[in-house]
């Protein structure tokens, strides 16, 4: 997307597959979208993942609802998402994963020729990124961090991965390929194994309640017994919503935070910076709070600008439904589908002086190196009504993973000559592995 702005200029029409966008590659354009999407804004039609839940019979939920439906979903999952009253309960949750995170890493670095590398980091920080967020959505650890795996996780793990690899190429090829190529096929055996794995947490779950109903016992939970309890959502609801949370929620955390060691490791000057300001606060490994969060804003501006460089979600989908929209002094009609490419207004050169360097600085106010751009030149939970609904989540895990590793580790990185680029599996990811040295502090 970044050559085709040179190419074309910040708007631009394309296609891909069975799609007929328009991309829109600058912050004052991605606004103009996004301010005129109207109550009900549908982010991009996701026909195979529509024709799988009809197969099986199940319900949309929030990927493929739309209007009303939606934003009734929507307005049921926000309270115990993105209230940090609410998200600050799963703290001690998160605290504990990311201790068994620590171990693992030990354990791993121990083994290691040089008792110092952990090889591809980004997969054990993909396991640490899944049991975190299903022991807030699940209410229960899955083992991912364990020396065996479960089976049923792995499970899990495989199907996810394998899904999202595939959804691209069934949405690319058109239907009648289906019968000659295998692509259609292994996507519904992947969603059948994730649906499988969730519909079976939930419903351990929802006995676990009934039977505490049943004894008189007081119930008492997290997010998956807040939903289950309130009786707002039906019970496939439930499955197909925490299924499709879960998803969301394990790339946003592992990714992130393997460019973000990536990045600290190549940077000493910025590693350094980090660790005095985590000391600082909490002195002598101290675990730190929600409260604590507050007074790093050194840790809040690397995985900012972490995230610039390494949107998660490099570009994202509008389509208009209901409303014609102008812009750019464009008119477009109903059914337009829009492509913002994230990617391509967080590395502008105009927004962001050199653009493609590892700078937390620029997030700080005050510094000399601070940078003034544009409100929606870097968005990577979006905004407005459909902004990632796990963002704050998200943010306690990877505040809470990254300060305590800088307070254990300094992290060096194997081969200073060994540069990392990024691919797109639907998700922008490290295109391979990244492997890190880690040395305990004294």
């Amino acid at each position: 997307m970044v050559e085709h702005r040179k190419l074309y200029g910040p708007i631009w029409r394309s296609r891909f597959g069975p799609f007929d966008l328009v991309n829109v590659a600058s912050p004052e354009l991605i606004a103009q979208v996004i301010q005129q999407e109207g109550q009900y804004p549908v982010r991009v039609e996701l026909p195979h993942w529509k024709e799988y839940r009809d197969l099986r019979g199940q319900a949309y939920g929030l990927h493929v609802d739309k209007g009303s439906e939606w934003y009734r979903i929507r307005s049921i999952l926000n309270p115990k998402m993105l209230k940090l009253k609410e998200v600050s309960a799963y703290a001690p949750v998160i605290h504990q994963v990311v201790g068994d995170l620590l171990q693992r890493l030990e354990c791993l670095r121990l083994r290691s020729a040089d008792q110092a590398t952990v090889s591809d980091l980004t997969g054990e920080l993909y396991k640490f990124g899944f049991e975190g967020i299903s022991s807030v959505l699940f209410e229960t650890r899955l083992g991912c961090l364990r020396e065996e795996i479960p089976r049923e996780t792995l499970r899990f793990i495989a199907a996810a991965d394998d899904m999202l690899t595939l959804s691209d190429l069934v949405l690319f090829f058109p239907r009648w390929t289906r019968r000659f190529l295998p692509y259609w096929a292994r996507f519904v055996r992947a969603w059948d194994d994730i649906y499988d794995v969730a519909r079976n947490l939930i419903d351990r779950r929802a006995q676990e309640i009934k039977d505490k109903v049943a004894r008189g016992e007081e119930v008492d939970g997290m997010y998956l017994t807040y939903l289950l309890s309130s009786d707002k959502l039906s019970l496939g609801e439930v499955y197909i919503t925490v299924t499709e949370l879960l998803l969301g929620g394990v790339d946003t955390t592992s990714n992130t935070l393997s460019w973000t060691l990536y990045n600290l490791a190549r940077d000493k000057s910025a590693q350094d910076r980090l660790y005095k300001e985590v000391s600082s606060v909490c002195p002598g490994m101290q675990l730190p709070s929600r409260e604590d969060l507050t007074r790093m804003p050194y840790l809040k501006a690397v995985i900012k600008e972490t995230l610039r460089l390494y949107p998660v979600v490099p570009g994202n989908g509008r389509l208009t439904v209901d409303n014609e929209v102008v812009i750019d002094d464009y008119w477009f009609p109903k059914k337009t589908q829009f492509h913002l490419c994230h990617y391509a207004a967080s590395h502008d050169e105009k927004e962001f002086p050199d653009a493609e360097r590892f700078i937390p600085e620029r997030w700080l106010r005050g510094d000399p190196a601070q940078s003034q751009h544009h409100p929606y030149s870097s968005i990577p939970f979006g905004v407005g009504v459909r902004a990632c609904v796990g963002r704050r989540v998200a943010e306690l895990e990877m505040y809470f993973a990254l300060s305590r590793l800088i307070q254990h580790y300094e992290i060096r990185p194997r081969n200073f000559a060994d540069s990392l680029e990024a691919k797109t599996r639907t998700l922008l990811i490290p295109a391979a592995p990244i492997n890190l040295c880690f040395f305990p502090r004294a």
